[in-house]
């Protein structure tokens, strides 16, 4: 079976899968040096997914080609992989790293090294030198399994690397190393480009004639990927990304963004920068003169500089405690734990996923007003703008009046939040917002912190190389400005009208289907729904979540998440797991680390999205439910299971070649 993908933005003509075993004409025939690499970017932007969290096609592509980037960096230092692991960092991170390691026992490369602005850098550490015990940073993929009482540290290189990491500039990384290994490490410095201003990059495009819903349509047309064909059990079908939620695509305009913004002038650069500050200063609705604007890698490194920056307020009369939430993904729960002296206490949520309020104030009260906790004192509230597991939108607004009367402050966890609806940190009174590029349709290695002026607690040497970490990755942070500059020109009601309008759709027909349970808001008619994005978590009674995934890919190339997402006590939670259970999986993930435990599926809805996704997504799901669980007088799932393997090292092989 030959799987089909186009290979040029806009190109007519395609490549099949037997093709990628030969070099192409790019690969033979000599090009500018970042020509060739933007090859390469934009053929792993055709089949992107969040590396290792999916169970797709586009997942098992991107994990083949994010892992390899770790084998060349060993292969461009000249050390054996048997002695060295790599570890991708920011360069603020990196820093904080090598602090804990003897000299001779790490080698370190990064994209500056080259002139190239992706905010990589590549730790090659010997393995036996590894720290141990708690990682410096924490939050998603660093944990094995979690309990309100104990945490399993995941093996390295997953245990230092914090969130999602900078895949994209990653694979580009990687690809640049191998390039650089054959032609010398002058090849990018030297390459020209077109110079641009930051005004022409960020507000102009071939769309700019469109606004609303048609902008909205507009776009669609040109989601990079869209029209990449998959092996199925039913032959080739076109891949369906429904793991929005793990990350998100990108569409031609603001790839072109980042090709455009990395290759500028440093002074360029920097007026992209400041500029794009102002983008997320009115899409957020926090005024630059109230709010610090910091670049970060992602989601969780936000938080942990929060985190970091709270460690620095203990004082001698009371103990920091921070009240979270239930339903927190990882990223808003561990980095909170491995604060020196700090206490966390979990606020608990209903069953279709909203925090308590009047639990909420109860709890400030007795900690803050009462005292009936000696010198422990609520210092702040950290809470999810909506649950990556259940999609539900916390009252932000509401939250935050009761957190401020009883003297706390806020923080808002808007991973999954700022794609589907409109925020105004000012009016909500949030003092702290953390999100990722990565989930705004604009996947280059970049987030932010907004954090009110004066509450980060680093002295001018600290902030210069935090601002200065985040702000390598020029490239990035333009396509995240980008982005929501086309998301505001969509208009964020029109976004969540639609949204709203394809989750009722498949809560609907989802609801019909024989031993399904969906978790969480089931009914559109709910005076609720409203306050939902499209996040949708479910299980077949008779059958584990992976295999539901793994069925989805095999019958339909759909693409979406299984297991505990980062989020494991609210899966265990929404599941019934009881502390006996939890005591046994704890034992079972000692004992055996690769086993796969229980969870939910989950699909989770982006602007690329349509009703034919949709429709599609309830045929494959009602086809599961009329499957028994084994399946071994069936050949073609073993096959396509095959063919998928051949599909993701081929296109790797491809682009690294």
């Amino acid at each position: 079976m030959k799987a089909i993908i186009h290979t040029e933005p806009g190109s007519p003509d395609v490549l099949q899968i037997n093709d990628l075993e030969k070099p192409s004409p790019t690969d033979i025939v000599p090009t500018a040096a970042f020509s060739e690499l933007e090859r390469g970017i934009y053929s792993a932007l055709e089949t992107y997914s969040n590396v290792h969290r999916g169970s797709g096609h586009f997942s098992m592509v991107t994990t083949q080609l994010y892992e390899p980037a770790r084998e060349i960096v060993l292969e461009y230092l000249s050390l054996n992989k048997d002695n060295y692991v790599v570890i991708f960092c920011t360069p603020r991170r990196a820093a904080t790293f090598i602090r804990q390691l003897q000299p001779e026992s790490y080698k370190m490369v990064s994209s500056h090294d080259f002139g190239l602005s992706l905010g990589v850098t590549a730790l090659a550490v010997k393995r036996n030198k590894l720290p141990k015990g708690v990682p410096f940073h924490a939050g998603g993929g660093t944990a094995r399994l979690i309990s309100k009482e104990w945490i399993i540290w995941a093996r390295s290189p997953d245990k230092f690397e914090a969130g999602t990491p900078a895949i994209i500039n990653i694979i580009a990384f990687g690809k640049a190393l191998r390039m650089i290994k054959f032609s010398g490490k002058d090849i990018f410095p030297n390459t020209t480009a077109e110079k641009l201003t930051a005004t022409e990059i960020l507000y102009h495009d071939e769309l700019e004639i469109f606004s609303g819903g048609k902008l909205l349509d507009e776009l669609r047309k040109t989601l990079i990927g869209r029209r990449v064909q998959v092996p199925t059990t039913e032959g080739l079908r076109t891949f369906i990304n429904l793991d929005n939620s793990a990350s998100t695509p990108t569409f031609t305009v603001v790839w072109k963004a980042f090709q455009q913004a990395y290759r500028q002038p440093e002074q360029i650069k920097q007026e992209i920068i400041q500029e794009v500050k102002s983008i997320c200063s009115g899409f957020l609705g926090a005024p630059l003169a109230e709010y610090d604007m910091i670049f970060t890698s992602n989601t969780t490194e936000a938080i942990n500089l929060v985190s970091e920056s709270l460690s620095r307020e203990a004082d001698d009369t009371t103990e920091t405690v921070v009240l979270n939430t239930l339903s927190e993904h990882s990223s808003n729960d561990l980095p909170w734990r491995i604060i020196p002296n700090c206490s966390l206490v979990t606020l608990a949520v209903n069953d279709e996923g909203f925090a308590d309020l009047n639990e909420l104030e109860k709890q400030l009260i007795a900690y803050n007003q009462k005292a009936l906790f000696g010198a422990k004192r609520i210092r702040l509230v950290a809470v999810s703008g909506a649950s990556n597991v259940l999609g539900v939108c916390n009252n932000l607004e509401q939250i935050s009046r009761i957190v401020h009367h009883h003297g706390a402050r806020l923080l808002v966890d808007a991973a999954q939040l700022i794609a589907h609806r409109k925020v105004n940190m000012e009016q909500c009174g949030i003092d702290y917002l953390a999100f990722s590029a990565h989930k705004v349709y604009a996947p280059f290695g970049s987030g932010m912190l907004v954090a009110r002026k004066g509450l980060l607690k680093f002295n001018a040497e600290e902030f210069d190389l935090i601002r200065t970490s985040g702000e390598e990755n020029a490239g990035g942070i333009a396509a995240l400005g980008k982005a929501l500059v086309l998301m505001q020109r969509i208009g964020m009601d029109v976004i969540q009208e639609e949204e709203q309008a394809l989750t009722a759709r498949a809560l609907r027909e989802m609801a019909q289907i024989k031993g399904l349970e969906i978790y969480g808001i089931k009914d559109p008619e709910s005076s609720v729904f409203s306050h939902k994005v499209g996040v949708i978590p479910f299980a077949f009674k008779s059958k584990m979540a992976t295999q539901v995934g793994k069925e989805l890919a095999h019958y339909g190339g759909i693409g979406v998440r299984t297991g505990c997402h980062c989020a494991h006590i609210i899966v265990k939670h929404i599941l019934h797991v009881g502390p006996g259970l939890e005591k046994f999986q704890k034992l079972i993930v000692t004992l055996f680390p690769k086993l796969s435990l229980p969870g939910v599926a989950r699909i989770s809805l982006g602007i690329g999205n349509s009703e034919s996704d949709v429709d599609q997504l309830i045929q494959v799901l009602e086809k599961i439910a009329g499957k028994p669980q084994s399946q071994s007088k069936d050949a073609k799932p073993a096959q396509v299971k095959t063919q998928m393997n051949d599909f993701a090292k081929a296109i790797a092989r491809r682009i690294y070649t």
